[in-house]
């Protein structure tokens, strides 16, 4: 039986089925475990969060408190039930949503290792506890689309497969969102792009983080790694179908030229397909123990050159509206002969984003960063061309578009 109490009251051996609050107001990445250390009491009561829900089949109750005599006055109406809390998708600007993205992306990481770990341990994985991530990642990008992917895509060759994970989660909403999912629909594809690699947590891990180029054998064994998370999930039982063939069939391509199953067009889901995108992108934006990841805007020209044989054409067209032709973080050349840095996409062009110019190639120096919206009435320069960070080599590039004074 579930019983909505007071952190007060809240006692050791008590089993914790809820955080009553947001998922970011508390330091715990599941919200359903035994109450059993003194120190994680401390910390929940030090959160914002004033109410929890225990489950007294699996715990204890509160302890019963001695009865006061009834006062001689009129009887107190009951209270007004309170509406559960609405998702929070009011539109934010790309700085304002950087702030939360940050925390959201560290706490991401945190909940993916634990997944990770206890499928190594032999455990089922804790799909229930990640609702609550994929409904945070999923508000923010909901709010700005380009906040948390641009951020995620930072991540370090050592953090690729956890945050590679997280990644993919808020791609897939975002490309969900522009393809007209569904709230709950949304949550499903959230859900498959942060389980989709799951199987990699019973790869090799000497083979998995190799530097060098693989072996044939290395390779094959690898490519295990769809058809084992999906084994792990389907023998938990605790995701639907849609979650289930993402994990299976994100490396299929349309030519059929893919694996495990070679499927070939719509063979695989459409959400497969759209899985296979983000995986995709990510993938080849990311440092990776083997070389640099890519400039988004490069990586976007690349894959466009991959539809034909390998992407769905009509989703991956989507994709490119989700995310812009010139992604945040994008390295630009303007018709002026300035150098800048896409901070925020435009809702009304793909052609013209909002960019940070701070190097003259006419002079071949640094100039003061200056904010410039390139959809604006009036605004006469334009971008001329995508530049490839490394011919440039500017050490601080990802500080232009990440510091909190990079937008709005």
């Amino acid at each position: 039986m579930l019983k909505r109490i007071s952190v007060d009251d809240l006692a050791l051996g008590m089993y914790v089925h809820e955080l009553c609050g947001s998922w970011m107001d508390h330091p715990f990445w599941r919200s359903r475990f035994v109450l059993d250390n003194p120190r994680d009491l401390e910390r929940i009561r030090a959160t914002p969060i004033r109410e929890v829900m225990i489950d007294l089949s699996h715990g204890k109750d509160v302890a019963a408190r001695p009865q006061a005599a009834a006062p001689l006055a009129a009887p107190i109406a009951a209270p007004r039930p309170t509406a559960p809390p609405m998702p929070d998708h009011a539109p934010t600007r790309t700085r304002e949503e950087m702030r939360r993205a940050a925390l959201i992306c560290g706490k991401a990481r945190q909940a993916v290792v634990s997944m990770f770990q206890e499928v190594r341990l032999g455990r089922a994985p804790d799909t229930a506890a990640a609702g609550g991530l994929v409904q945070e990642i999923s508000d923010s990008v909901m709010r700005n689309p380009g906040a948390l992917i641009s951020l995620a895509r930072l991540k370090t060759a050592d953090d690729y497969t956890y945050m590679h994970s997280v990644a993919v989660c808020a791609l897939m909403v975002a490309l969900g969102r522009q393809v007209g999912l569904d709230e709950e629909e949304l949550r499903t594809a959230g859900l498959a792009g942060l389980l989709h690699d799951l199987g990699k947590a019973l790869m090799n891990q000497d083979v998995l983080n190799k530097p060098g180029k693989l072996t044939d054998e290395e390779f094959e064994h690898i490519k295990s790694h769809p058809h084992e998370g999906w084994k792990l999930l389907k023998e938990a039982g605790s995701v639907n179908e849609a979650v289930l063939d993402v994990c299976r069939h994100h490396h299929e391509r349309t030519d059929g030229n893919g694996y495990p199953d070679r499927l070939a067009g719509e063979q695989f889901t459409r959400l497969a397909r759209m899985g296979a995108i983000c995986d995709v992108y990510d993938a080849i934006t990311s440092n990776r123990p083997y070389k640099r990841g890519w400039d988004p805007a490069e990586s976007i020209l690349r894959m466009a050159q991959w539809t034909r044989g390998h992407l769905d054409p009509a989703l991956f067209q989507a994709f490119v509206k989700s995310l812009g032709i010139y992604p945040i973080g994008s390295l630009v050349r303007l018709a002026s002969g300035r150098l800048a840095v896409v901070l925020e996409q435009s809702p009304d062009t793909l052609v013209a984003p909002t960019v940070k110019v701070f190097y003259s190639t006419r002079s071949g120096m640094r100039m003061p960063p200056e904010v410039l919206t390139l959809s604006e009435p009036g605004c006469r320069d334009r971008i001329e061309a995508r530049e490839d960070p490394q011919e440039w080599n500017f050490p601080d590039l990802d500080e232009l578009w990440t510091e909190p004074g990079a937008s709005g």
